[in-house]
């Protein structure tokens, strides 16, 4: 149902004649891992909707099957966020699948980009822990938070990078987390990325990871991406891929 549904909507983004007036193109907190500084427009509804597949190592992946960020704008300096995840969990011969904790939170703009001090908004949620899934619900409400900076290096060419720190919801520790990526726009509908981000635990070792992707845009209101990336570190990853699609309309 999912695959139609997402289906559906790519045919209507590229067959639809209505387009945002005065209003950027669509920014998404999608495909790479560094969400961006921008708040969804005033009174406009994003749904950011993904599916990827992660390889662990020879005895264990995990699918996401869709992974939605919903986010609201209520003005220009804040928006709304409700993040839901379907996990489809393989260790070995058992599998799992469920609903991952529902997380809830919102962005908020703190600073404007003025010479070279970036855009800057703060992004927070929680997880909730019993709203999930019998095999997912954690023990605690978990917080995450993160700064998002971006900085203008051209018409074509932005740098951007996060820096902040999450819980996992079964112990009180917090893992840091840093992102690093700089896009590029390769024509007026495709965009370019590469990026390094990671997780520094207090009590393991850190997780280093590199990814890129491309996006396409159909029309200010409509984006499809792909990304992929691999593991640097003993404890990440093999390799992970991903696709997605965003699309804004207002109420």
């Amino acid at each position: 149902m999912n695959i139609i549904l997402l289906l559906i909507f790519l045919f209507i983004s590229v067959n639809t004649s209505v387009f945002a007036q005065d209003l950027p193109a669509i920014q998404t907190d999608r495909p790479d891992q560094t969400e961006c500084p921008f708040i969804t427009p005033r009174h406009y509804f994003q749904f950011e909707n993904g599916f990827s597949y992660e390889k662990n190592n020879a005895n264990s992946e995990i699918i996401v099957a869709p992974t939605v960020l919903t986010r609201f704008g209520i003005n220009k300096y804040f928006e709304l966020r409700l993040i839901t995840e379907y996990v489809i969990s393989k260790e070995i011969s058992n599998t799992f699948s469920g609903l991952n904790p529902v997380g809830i939170g919102f962005k908020t703009r703190l600073v404007e980009e003025k010479g070279i001090i970036p855009i800057t908004s703060l992004i927070a949620h929680i997880g909730l822990p019993k709203l999930a899934s019998a095999e997912y619900q954690a023990n605690y409400y978990y917080p995450e938070f993160r700064f998002t900076m971006q900085h203008t290096i051209s018409d074509k060419q932005s740098l951007s990078y996060n820096l902040g720190a999450e819980w996992n919801g079964f112990d009180k520790k917090p893992t840091f987390i840093y992102t690093l990526t700089t896009g590029y726009s390769l024509t007026e509908k495709v965009g370019a990325y590469i990026e390094l981000y990671g997780f520094v635990s207090q009590i393991g070792k850190a997780d280093h990871r590199f990814d890129l992707g491309l996006t396409y845009l159909f029309n200010p209101n409509h984006q499809l991406d792909v990304s992929g990336g691999f593991g640097l570190s003993a404890i990440s990853p093999e390799y992970y891929y991903a696709l997605g699609y965003s699309f804004r309309f207002k109420i």
